[in-house]
This record gives structure tokens, sequence and C-alpha cells, in this order.
């Protein structure tokens, strides 16, 4: 179900109120673009600084926008594991056809501790649930065999891997094998993530090149040689923008980028702020090798 080229929105802001207009028209342009999935309300969408109303009307918008044309995974994660069930049944009600739940953040649990947040959530919740294992933000990285003790739950469907670590994809392979969706959540290693049994991406760099990064996915998860090829070949072109959009905190950078591309205002929520001169040059530069600009 999920697979390929799945956007992490950026939720663009207008006088520090949800920019409605504009978030329904970057869906829109994400719709036509070759997107294959969309993912409101994660980190990238600034969920840290979303009210649970604003949280919850991003969700919704971004589902009755997309019609049901393609998947809609909500992010849902807490660090409170009634909050998180809260939102996951709210994402599940409105229609989303997943749930991103990142691992709990500050409190630290262990093991044990993040078996039973997750279980909770699949007990109360009837959609699938992809895990968000990041340990740079979230200080705590969930095991091989925690993800494998999920997995045998019946809403436990994935994992979103942002630990960087490549022999994870071999390791979560052999472990839970291919029905259990591993899509990376590292623009830089999603070529190599895939020939490595990955099934695609939850993307940064996609809110400002959908065609291209779609384009990748499609061609690197065809199984032939040359399209292949053709996907490593993208992949060169994109890993500069990849890199400049990590310069600074995302989404920072990836919201001036879609300020040039005239997609939605560059404003963030505090304590995160707008970008320095030196990045946005760095990022003007990005997305002229990618050809998404001209000047």
């Amino acid at each position: 179900m999920f697979k390929g080229s799945n956007v992490a929105l950026v939720t663009p802001f207008k006088d520090n109120q949800l920019d409605e207009e504009n978030y329904i028209k970057l869906i829109n342009f994400h719709l036509e673009n070759g997107t294959n999935g969309l993912v409101p309300a994660g980190t990238t969408g600034e969920s840290p600084t979303l009210s649970h109303k604003e949280h919850e009307k991003v969700i919704e918008l971004c589902i009755n926008e997309a019609k049901g044309k393609i998947p809609v995974i909500a992010g849902t994660g807490s660090n409170s594991t009634e909050e998180a069930i809260s939102l996951t049944k709210h994402a599940e009600k409105a229609g989303a056809d997943g749930a991103l739940v990142v691992t709990p953040y500050y409190n630290k649990p262990t093991q044990e501790g993040l078996y039973q947040h997750y279980k909770a959530i699949n007990d109360n919740c009837g959609i699938p649930v992809i895990i968000y294992n990041i340990p740079g933000r979230s200080v705590i990285d969930m095991t091989v065999d925690t993800m494998a003790r999920l997995f045998e739950l019946k809403n436990i469907s994935g994992v979103k891997d942002a630990t960087g670590i490549l022999d994870r994809v071999d390791q979560q392979k052999a472990k839970m094998g291919s029905e259990f969706i591993q899509l990376t959540g590292e623009d830089g290693n999603a070529f190599e993530f895939n020939k490595r049994g990955g099934v695609g991406c939850i993307s940064v760099t996609a809110n400002v090149a959908p065609k291209l990064c779609s384009e990748m996915q499609s061609l690197s998860l065809s199984g032939d040689d040359n399209k292949i090829a053709e996907a490593e070949n993208i992949d060169k072109k994109l890993q500069p923008l990849h890199k400049s959009l990590f310069i600074e905190s995302n989404p920072s950078p990836v919201k001036y980028a879609a300020k040039i591309l005239n997609l939605c205002d560059d404003a963030v929520r505090l304590p995160l702020v707008t970008v320095m001169d030196s990045t946005k040059e760095e990022v003007k530069k990005a997305l002229k090798i990618a050809n998404l600009i001209n000047e």
C-alpha cells in the first residue's frame, strides 16, 4: 500500500496561522506531479508547534483534498501514549490510510516501554501503523527485535527508518520479511535504501521536487537494470538539494525552497526561524543543479 515517493508535507503559515489556501494548493501540486503518498503533520509539518485543533485540521484538509487518489499517512505520534492513541483515532475517523507514529521522545522509554506504547496504539486503533524510528530527534533507537515483536500485531505494518544505517534494511528484511514495509526517512540514502530491499521514502525534498523524487523511486524499484541506472543518475542530481535542505533545522530550508517556487511562504513557528542568507544561496544553487529554477 505504501511505497515510492511519499512527501512529508510542510505546513504553510500566514501571519502565524495555518495558510489553508496554500496548503490545499501544495497538496494539488503533489497530486499533479506524481507523488505516491501524502504525510501531513509530521516533523516537516511542524507538528510540535501545531495546536491539537490545528493538527487535526491539517490531517482533515489533506484527506479531503486527496480524495482517495493517493494514500494519506497521518502523523499521529506523541511521547504521551494516550495522546498518540487519540490522534490516531482521529486520523482513522477522518479517513487516513495509515498513521506515522514517532518513537516517544524526551521521556526515553526502554525497549519494553516502546513495545507497550505501540501495542496500546495497535489495540485501540484499526489502521496500519508505520513506526517512525528517528534516534537523532527522539534519543532512543528501536531495535530490530522490538520491531519484530510489534510486527506480530495486526496493525503494525512497517517503519520509516531515519537511523541513516543502511545495514538496518538488511537486518529488518531478514527478521520480518518483505511484507514489512521499509521506507527511508533520509532523502540522501533513498536510492541505496531501495537497492537493499526498501520500497520508498518519506521525503522532505519531494516538497519541492515531486516529479524527480517520484521518478527516482519508480525507476529504482523497477527491477530493470537500465531503469535503475537512470534512477541513480536522478539521485546524483538530487544529492546537492538533499544536503542543502538540512544545512539548518528542517523544515526551514525546504520552506525557503518552496517560497522560491511560489508554493508557499517560508514562515516557520518559533523556536524555529527562517534560514540565514548563506543557506539561501546553497538552496538556490541546489535548485539550479536539479533544474528546478533557471536563474
